[in-house]
């Protein structure tokens, strides 16, 4: 190859060099201007954010066609819309009128019942952050769609009227009621004993459905009524297991028919002090207490009591029958006995260790309540007996209960003491020896135990002791007089019978037995 040939070649080449080179330069600085192009775009778009950020959100301005309660909002503040919204309330405020209703009885609620709370604030500064929460795009999206189709947002007065919560939850209080169980009405004087009060349902206010009521009602009138929406719990009665709990558990009566006007009066009244009662589940009842002090000014009258084995008369004889009566009811009806006393004198009308002695300042008759039920007493009396009835919660299926007396032993007494009439107490009656006056009959005493027999369709399945028992023996006292007669003088022959010990034996133990086991009034009536 030539010389020329090779330099021509050699300068071809160099050229092309030359020219790659150049292009490459070209490339380069195409690049780069589309980085700075791409990187202006970007910094024009943020700035775009930015200002549409500081235009519309940042400031919290409202969009365009934006409206709260109908009012048109527009590019305001919160601050501005807020002061619109708030003057509109307002002035609407005093057109509201609420009347609810429930059955028979209705409420009304005026508007100016009511203040425009300061709650609208952040309600319209949550309103003014609706459609700003995404990324550029989807705002500016939400801005052109609410430009275009507009947004009215409503708030509505129950969540801006001061106070409106607490009138409303006034009226629910008057509609709203307990649940009231089925119960029995104890009216011991009537023909039906116990009546049957149905009780109540319960009545609740569906409060999330009444607000809900009032807001939809709000939105497109001032004036409404609404019905206020309730649940009603039925009462579920269980008429069976109510009368399970008022059968009669015992019924136990004396006779007083030989007494005294005085003693019956005492008797009867002691007794009503117990009538119609109800004695809870676990309650403790005093005889003394439920009476009160038996006192003239109470209505009790002068009969018999007993003092120091002596029979006098004192304010409120008698009430111990009444006592006696309740207490053979109680433990008829299987009623817990806390404390009770018996006599110094064995009483006529009950058999021995089944009386109930009670005084204001030492014995009581006091009873509980062990069931699982209250236990209702009704009393009554006619001219001849007194009855005491114990209703409560029915034996089990079968059951019965019968008491019974048993006299373990006579105590002997020690016949007639005879006393000297020293003091003359009876000088008007008695005054010489060889004079003598009565003053008390010797008594025998009794060693008894009082016992509940329980049966099973007829059949004795326990016996239990609940009473032991001695009334002691009473000396007889004899008074004679202390002057010497003159000489010559003839003492008329006494009427006093000196009364000598007797002497126990197994038959007059039988009889003392038979008469003890019945329930005959007599003369000894404590």
């Amino acid at each position: 190859m030539k010389k020329e040939d090779k330099k021509e070649k050699t300068k071809k080449y160099s050229n092309k060099e030359k020219v790659s080179k150049t292009e490459k330069k070209k490339h380069q600085k195409g690049f780069l201007w589309f980085l700075g192009v791409s990187a202006m775009s970007v910094a024009l778009l943020l700035c775009c954010q930015f200002f549409f950020a500081n235009t519309i959100t940042g400031k919290e301005k409202f969009y365009d066609n934006t409206k709260i309660n109908g009012i048109d909002v527009s590019g305001m503040s919160v601050a501005e819309a807020e002061n619109v919204v708030l003057t509109d309330m307002l002035e609407s405020r005093k057109d509201i009128e609420i009347e609810l209703t429930c059955k028979d009885k209705s409420w009304t609620l005026s508007g100016n019942d009511f203040e425009v709370s300061n709650k609208i604030q952040p309600i319209v500064a949550q309103i003014a952050k609706y459609g700003k929460d995404g990324n550029f795009f989807q705002n500016m999206r939400k801005a052109k769609q609410i430009k275009a189709e507009g947004k009215d947002f409503q708030i509505s007065y129950t969540n801006v009227l001061a106070d409106i919560d607490e009138k409303i939850n006034d009226i629910i209080e008057e509609v709203e009621q307990e649940s009231k169980q089925a119960s029995l009405i104890f009216q011991p004087e009537a023909e039906e004993v116990f009546a049957v009060d149905k009780g109540q349902n319960a009545v609740l206010v569906n409060r999330d459905q009444l607000y809900q009521e009032i807001d939809n009602a709000l939105k497109t009138s001032k004036k409404v009524k609404i019905e206020i929406p309730i649940i009603e719990i039925q009462n579920q009665i269980d008429l069976e297991a109510l009368k399970d709990r008022v059968l009669m558990r015992s019924e136990f009566s004396t006779s007083y028919a030989t007494s005294s006007s005085a003693r019956k009066n005492n008797v009867k009244k002691a007794l009503e002090s117990f009538n119609g009662m109800i004695v809870e589940p676990g309650e403790t009842v005093s005889f003394n207490e439920t009476t009160g002090p038996r006192t003239e000014a109470q209505g009790y009258k002068n009969a018999h009591i007993i003092v120091g084995g002596v029979y006098v008369d004192g304010v409120g004889g008698g009430v111990c029958q009444a006592s006696t009566t309740l207490y053979n009811a109680l433990i008829l009806a299987d009623i817990e006995i806390l404390s009770v006393n018996h006599h110094s004198l064995p009483a006529s009308y009950v058999p021995l260790s089944f009386d109930a002695m009670v005084s204001g300042s030492y014995s009581d008759l006091v009873f509980k309540n062990t069931l699982d039920n209250p236990i209702y007493i009704k009393t009554s009396a006619d001219e001849n007996n007194v009855t005491v009835q114990i209703y409560g919660q029915k034996f089990e299926d079968g059951m019965s209960i019968k008491k019974r007396a048993e006299l373990v032993k006579i105590l002997p007494h020690n016949g007639d003491k005879i006393v000297a009439d020293t003091k003359g107490e009876y000088s008007n009656r008695i005054l010489y020896k060889g004079e003598y006056l009565r003053i008390k009959y010797p008594r025998e005493g009794y060693e008894s135990k009082g016992y509940l027999e329980y049966y099973k369709n007829g059949e004795l399945v326990e016996e239990k002791e609940i009473r032991h028992d001695y009334y002691l023996p009473q000396d007889g006292v004899v008074m004679e007089g202390v002057e010497t007669p003159a000489e010559g003088m003839i003492i008329p022959a006494s009427d006093v019978k000196i009364i000598k010990p007797q002497k126990v034996t197994k038959a007059n133990e039988d009889a003392v037995k038979n008469k003890l086991e019945k329930t005959n009034p007599s003369e000894f009536n404590p």
